[in-house]
């Protein structure tokens, strides 16, 4: 990143270092082979629900590459959602996403297909695509995609992960369905023009057009709903209410600490030393941290798969309770519970359950993460709930972090 003169930009009329700000992850993805086992753990175990799924690289491949593309199995795209955004996390397929994708290339190893941030305005976006070209930020392209409807730019950090600013993602309401795809005419693939006309009236115009909103996509829940969960029947033992922290391991982690502080504007909270290994925490917002960053010489060290840079993807859970029956709910259909992972190595959260999807992922489950103050300060590590691997106390005592942070708006199902 080049070195610029030192200045400040009006941001929602407040001053700051760089033309926007990150608030939130927004969505995150893997690149896989085995899709069918993928989409199975992530949708009917995890319980993240189909939005859309959309084969983009079919649909500009010659008739000769479709016919290769038989080879890769399932091409789709699946967009999934736990709340109301339109999308949370997705999946794609690795081999076609890296032999038909020419804007996207993906180094040996990444296996993420994106981290996307939030911020709070479609200026932002435009301000960041000008300030990161003038700060020599090599970006992969910018724009507007469907599915979703979110205006964004995507660029690289050090070690190649796909990182994605965006505003605007659609929103899926009380009757699930998605919008439809008459109304994707709309996408950009450059920087748009500002100002563009408001979600609302996309909308309108699409009424007056004649379309039927209720024509786009509405995920049928698979698992019958066995479990009463806080008073309701539902198809797990459990909820998820919010994604992150990216836990990511990298060749350099100073290299990629000053991406993520210097390009993304993001705050150290924390820095940690475990057996000799080095590793950062950030955030963007008020919670302990929302990326950390892991030497990749650790991978080797906790014994998680060799073949991808993603040291652990963080899925919060509602409360203690289902966290704990979460757990048994995985191993009871089979899913790899690890306790290789010690509480030092992610501090801000105490009680952590590690699991493993089909490809060996490694997602991280949580109830509760460490809140920053007004001082910016994390809590003194001796101050920390002490945790004992693999131990389930029936109950917990309150922290000062107990049911803090962003909540999880709307019902559960």
């Amino acid at each position: 990143m080049a070195t610029s003169v030192q200045t400040q930009f009006n941001v929602g009329g407040v001053l700051l270092d760089r033309p926007f700000k990150a608030r939130r992850l927004g969505h995150f993805g893997f690149n896989v082979t085995k899709m069918e086992e993928c989409l199975h753990f992530y949708t009917e175990l995890l319980g993240f629900r189909i939005s859309d799924a959309r084969d983009l690289f079919r649909s500009r491949a010659t008739p000769e590459q479709v016919k290769q593309m038989e080879a890769f199995g399932d091409t789709n795209g699946y967009f999934t959602r736990f709340g109301s955004d339109h999308h949370s996390f997705v999946l794609f397929n690795k081999q076609a996403r890296e032999w038909m994708d020419t804007e996207r290339k993906f180094k040996p190893g990444v296996t993420i297909n994106q981290i996307t941030w939030q911020v709070g305005s479609l200026a932002e976006v435009g301000n960041a695509i000008k300030w990161f070209r003038e700060q020599g930020v090599n970006l992969q392209r910018a724009g507007r995609d469907m599915p979703g409807s979110n205006w964004h730019t995507y660029l690289y950090d050090p070690d190649g992960h796909t990182n994605e600013l965006y505003y605007g993602i659609e929103q899926v309401g009380w009757n699930g369905h998605s919008k439809p795809l008459s109304m994707y005419k709309r996408g950009f693939r450059e920087a748009p023009p500002l100002p563009q006309i408001s979600e609302f009236q996309e909308v309108q115009d699409a009424l007056a057009e004649g379309v039927d909103l209720l024509s786009g996509y509405r995920y049928a829940e698979q698992m019958p709903a066995t479990y009463e969960v806080g008073g309701i029947m539902m198809p797990r033992p459990f909820k998820i209410v919010g994604i992150g922290p990216v836990s990511l391991f990298v060749e350099d982690v100073e290299a990629s600490k000053a991406f993520y502080q210097d390009a993304l504007g993001f705050t150290l909270c924390e820095e940690v030393e475990w057996q000799g290994y080095k590793c950062a925490f950030l955030r963007v917002n008020t919670e302990h941290h929302s990326m950390a960053l892991y030497p990749i010489a650790l991978r080797k060290a906790l014994g998680l798969s060799d073949h991808t840079t993603n040291m652990a993807f963080g899925v919060k859970l509602a409360n203690y309770q289902q966290l704990r029956d979460a757990v048994a709910f995985l191993k009871e259909h089979g899913v790899p519970v690890i306790d290789a992972i010690p509480q030092e190595l992610h501090p801000g959260i105490d009680y952590a359950a590690h699991v493993l999807d089909p490809e060996g992922h490694c997602i991280q489950l949580y109830c509760e993460m460490e809140q920053i103050g007004w001082d910016g300060k994390p809590k003194p590590a001796e101050m920390r709930r002490k945790v004992q691997a693999g131990a389930w106390p029936d109950a917990l005592d309150a922290t000062t972090d107990t049911y803090r942070g962003e909540p999880f708006l709307g019902p559960w199902e």
